[in-house]
């Protein structure tokens, strides 16, 4: 039986999509593991992560593509570990600007860590990491 050219792509996107997945859930299950080894929350690593500088709660938010209302929940549990610090902003003192403690820039630098060494990707060359980078940042614009 010949597979035509429509049928050998759609079996092709079934392959990327099903591979693109396991990848997926493969690098979570390990990410998330790997945090709960640092008493950490998906959200919580997001936030330390962003926070390479200071940062305003408001951009924070956006940025972690939630509301507000739920980091404040996230800025409590890490400042209550010492990891962050609200400050307000001499401009305008409404304004709560998030900055990490020395013991949040440790963490910071920890999850940094375990992100780099997601297995899955290191078998990967720099190169084939390079080619996936572009494949898949070029497929997220696309959607």
């Amino acid at each position: 039986m010949d597979v035509t050219h429509d049928e050998a792509a759609d079996n092709n996107a079934e392959d990327v999509f099903r591979l693109v997945v396991e990848l997926s859930r493969k690098l979570m299950g390990e990410y998330e593991a790997q945090l709960e080894r640092l008493d950490l929350t998906l959200p919580q690593a997001q936030l330390l992560r962003q926070l390479g500088e200071p940062r305003p709660m408001a951009e924070a938010a956006e940025r972690l593509r939630c509301d507000p209302s739920n980091v404040t929940g996230i800025v409590d549990r890490l400042e209550k570990r010492g990891l962050v610090e609200r400050k307000s902003v001499a401009e305008d003192r409404r304004v709560k600007q998030l900055e990490l403690t020395d013991a949040g820039m440790r963490v910071r630098t920890e999850v940094e860590r375990v992100v780099s060494a997601m297995p899955g990707l290191e078998a990967l060359s720099t190169s084939d990491r390079d080619t996936l980078k572009d494949l898949l940042a070029r497929s997220v614009a696309e959607s």
